[in-house]
């Protein structure tokens, strides 16, 4: 009877384990519903390269680059992202268009390298 008792609760550990790990994605613990929702201020910038990008837009994008930076390619890239009709191409230039600094210049978002 110990001996169950001592698996079952090893299996449950192993589970929770996994189902955390699981839940960490490109955004950390944060739905990339919820973070691409939380850029929601950028979708007009996300069609027009030569639009004007919103100052709201711009700090949100800066607080997402300064605490997961990956999630911001995540987030270009997703399903949700295509249906809204976003141009990844477009979208990924919106740091450079806010002069964010610390944006990662350079690094690969798909086939997209970020200006």
């Amino acid at each position: 009877m110990k001996c169950c008792k001592f698996t079952a609760l090893a299996l449950m550990n192993l589970l929770i384990t996994l189902v955390s790990i699981e839940a960490a994605g490109e955004c950390g613990r944060m739905p990339i519903g919820q973070a691409a929702a939380s850029l929601s201020p950028c979708l007009p910038a996300t069609k027009n390269p030569r639009g004007k990008v919103p100052p709201v837009c711009c700090a949100k994008v800066g607080a997402l680059i300064r605490t997961n930076p990956r999630c911001l390619c995540a987030v270009v890239l997703s399903p949700l992202a295509k249906n809204a009709g976003i141009n990844p191409g477009v979208a990924i230039a919106i740091p450079k268009r806010c002069n964010i600094r610390n944006r990662p210049a350079g690094k690969r978002c798909g086939r997209y390298i970020v200006p």
